[in-house]
């Protein structure tokens, strides 16, 4: 298991003094890939989402080992509780329907406890909010991330390919 960097919240618009983000972040070993080692490099990312279940990318690119910071932004008026949003990355292989089945279960946060299909994931964010994970890339490969509240799913994916 690749042990990660801490998680910070980045200070983007009007976020500043907010707690770390808590969410977890790994590599899932898979075929004997080696977990790499932190480059230094820094790639950030924002993903927007509104009162609508669509993520504004559905593709992003980094390198391994890079840090790397997803911001999602929800830019819609409607509460997390009606309209919720996160970002999840999912290990190779992570079965999509299983973690978001699991996910329901975990309301209100929709982040199953300890779960090891899930390398970072945000809070739930609702109408003007937003949330950063910081984590380090995983090994080469294309992992998928999705959005776990209930429903939002088969809607809000995407992929993270690391070269």
């Amino acid at each position: 298991m690749l042990l990660l960097s801490g998680f910070a919240v980045a200070g983007v618009a009007c976020g500043g003094g907010e707690k770390k983000n808590e969410g977890k972040a790994g590599a899932k070993k898979d075929g004997g890939d080696a977990a790499p080692k932190p480059t230094g490099k820094e790639e950030a990312f924002t993903v927007e989402v509104g009162d609508e279940i669509k993520f504004s990318k559905t593709e992003m690119k980094c390198s391994a080992g890079s840090t790397v910071k997803v911001t999602i932004k929800h830019t819609g008026k409607m509460e997390k509780t009606a309209m919720g949003h996160n970002f999840v990355l999912l290990a190779k292989g992570a079965d999509v329907n299983a973690v978001a089945a699991d996910a329901v279960k975990a309301a209100p946060t929709y982040i199953p406890p300890n779960d090891k299909r899930i390398l970072a994931h945000t809070k739930l964010v609702g109408g003007g909010e937003e949330d950063t994970v910081e984590f380090t890339a995983p090994a080469k490969g294309t992992y998928k991330y999705i959005c776990t509240f209930p429903g939002h799913v088969s809607m809000m994916q995407g992929k993270l390919v690391v070269s």
